[in-house]
């Protein structure tokens, strides 16, 4: 019996394995990379913070910061730790036995950290102590997309939420698009909640050229009639008007007579800008509706509706 053998087959297959191998290779030394060691080194904390945040998001949990050292001389960080976000335990909540629905208690004390430490010879941050187990259960591969941490919008995907707005395609459908395109919701790095914030964002909130100065000259005129009238604006961070308020000199009048009670409602709707409107209103001794204050929002946020309260009692003393 004679046996005949295919010498280029063989030497093909031969390579594929050795190509197999090697990127299996390769694949082991990125798992590793990503896995934190004790004497890793950062050039910064914000490096080293990225670099825990990618770790965070391979293993399937939250992350953020405990604390951060800084030197008093040039504010270089000497020394910070990285912990996972279900470390230590909430504060108790203040609220009475009677609330029907407490917030859920979602930390575990979980002592899993990342502490670094500034060489001083070489002004780079080290892993000094790390703790990488976890008392609690981590997401699954199938929900890690739905993680905090993990979900951001790029610049590109920005700029297909926008057009897709301007082109009168609504977010659902938009979003649904924009999963299709990459394979499913599992490879989109953004939610649907996501998409709908980003569109009530600064870029969406933006008046429209010269809107806000004729806005400012009615105000202005307005007083210049009626001293008593009387408005206060919102700045953001890039000094664009954000949250407006404004009341007349009946409205505070009303509010004189009838503030004891005041009720404050947005469920009027927003407009082509998606700024909510607000309303400051109660009832006068005709069970008539009186209205106190107006004010067209930035959003629905703490930090807005902090400013529109403490705006609202100082046009009223």
């Amino acid at each position: 019996m004679k046996f005949f053998f295919n010498t280029s087959e063989m030497e093909e297959e031969a390579n594929k394995q050795e190509a197999s191998n090697a990127h299996h290779d390769s694949n082991t030394t990125i798992l590793l990379a990503l896995v934190p060691q004790v004497g890793m080194e950062f050039r910064t904390s914000d490096e080293a913070w990225a670099f825990w945040l990618g770790y965070g998001g391979q293993k399937g949990f939250e992350v953020r910061k405990k604390y951060t050292n800084k030197r008093a001389s040039d504010s270089k960080i000497t020394s910070c730790r990285f912990i996972c976000a279900k470390e230590g335990r909430r504060s108790q909540d203040k609220r009475d036995h009677l609330t029907k629905c407490p917030r859920a208690e979602t930390r575990t004390e979980s002592q899993v950290y990342m502490n670094l430490k500034m060489d001083r010879k070489k002004e780079i941050l080290k892993v000094s102590e790390l703790v990488l187990e976890h008392n609690h259960g981590l997401h699954l591969p199938e929900t890690l997309h739905l993680m905090v941490s993990q979900r951001k919008i790029t610049d590109l995907q920005a700029f297909e939420i926008e057009t897709a707005d301007d082109a009168g395609i609504g977010p659902k459908a938009a979003h649904e698009l924009a999963s299709r395109q990459v394979g499913g919701p599992l490879n989109l790095s953004y939610t649907l909640r996501d998409h709908k914030n980003y569109l009530h964002s600064k870029r969406q909130r933006k008046m429209g050229y010269g809107q806000a100065g004729s806005m400012l000259k009615y105000f202005q005129d307005t007083i210049a009639e009626n001293p008593s009238f009387q408005y206060a604006l919102q700045m953001d961070c890039d000094e664009q008007i954000a949250t407006i308020f404004w009341a007349d000199a009946k409205m505070i009048m009303d509010y004189a007579h009838f503030g004891d009670v005041v009720s404050f409602d947005t469920t009027f709707g927003t407009n082509k800008e998606r700024r909510p409107f607000g309303v400051f209103v109660e009832f006068n001794h005709f069970r008539e509706t009186v209205v106190f204050g107006a004010a067209l929002l930035y959003d629905k946020t703490f930090d807005s509706f902090k400013w529109l309260f403490e705006t609202f009692l100082k046009a009223h003393n």
